[in-house]
């Protein structure tokens, strides 16, 4: 299914189910198809379960400009608008986390019930004077412009980790090539303006300030947003924070891990 946004761009999305909503928000680079093992799960248990390709994902269309965390919560807001969706329980998967806490901050959470952050890049990734915790800028420039030099080469590389694979989590061949064609499929272009606005955004303030109950589920082993940096700050910013850390998790928990996760996920929703 497609809708159009204000500005004329055309986006698609996911819907299945019926029952109390959940909106399914993916990784910069994957699309809805990501949630293969969590939308079938939620639908049975008796969830709506929507998932959106963002700009340049999927089947959506690749405009020139909109390639920002604003852009993303406001098209977010206009699919949950269309759709009358009410009671939502919210779930952000890396960029998808930080587009899930922009959408809060600038939409409100009249319509939201609950949040899980999994494997967000949150709160501010960026190391500056009040952010000594952050990853250093010349470490951030130089992942950049080895995306920009060779992006197939630069994804193949963090295939393994992205699982975790050395720690023994089982995944097949092919689930990892299925992976990176996903990831391959997206706008170039806006995989630089995503990861570029993702990178330097602060969302400290406004993740103190959420107010709805919170889940926040990260792999200790994740190499794309270390769990120091990201997961662990963002469980202490949020008042009320329920704070699940998997030992052998990567940033493909949601593969991995997909049992567990999906089980705590739903634990999450019953009791809140």
């Amino acid at each position: 299914m497609f809708f159009e946004t204000t500005d004329g761009t055309r986006l698609a999305y996911e819907d299945y189910g019926q029952g109390k909503p959940i909106v399914f928000v993916a990784s910069v680079m994957l699309s809805a198809d990501m949630w293969e093992y969590q939308i079938p799960y939620f639908v049975e248990r008796g969830h709506r379960c929507v998932a959106l390709d963002r700009r340049a994902h999927g089947r959506s269309d690749r405009p020139s400009t909109g390639y920002d965390l604003d852009t993303g919560a406001d098209d977010l807001a206009e699919l949950i608008e269309l759709l009358d969706l009410r009671d939502i329980t919210l779930v952000g998967h890396s960029m998808g986390g930080a587009e899930v806490a922009r959408y809060l901050a600038r939409h409100g959470d009249e319509r939201v019930a609950r949040v899980a952050f999994v494997s967000a890049m949150l709160p501010f990734l960026l190391q500056t004077d009040d952010n000594p915790e952050g990853v250093p800028g010349a470490m951030l420039e130089a992942s950049m412009a080895a995306l920009d030099a060779d992006r197939p080469k630069w994804l193949a590389q963090r295939a393994q980790a992205f699982f975790a694979t050395h720690l023994g989590n089982e995944i097949s061949p092919a689930q990892v090539e299925f992976t990176l064609r996903q990831c391959l499929e997206v706008s170039p272009w806006a995989i630089r303006q995503y990861q570029r606005a993702a990178m330097t955004f602060d969302h400290r303030a406004s993740l103190a300030e959420i107010a709805v109950p919170a889940l926040v589920v990260h792999g200790a082993a994740d190499a794309s947003v270390p769990v120091a940096v990201t997961g662990r700050r963002t469980a202490q910013l949020v008042p009320g924070a329920t704070y699940l850390e998997y030992p052998t998790g990567g940033h493909g928990l949601f593969v991995t891990h997909r049992d567990r996760f999906n089980d705590d996920l739903h634990t999450f929703i019953k009791s809140t």
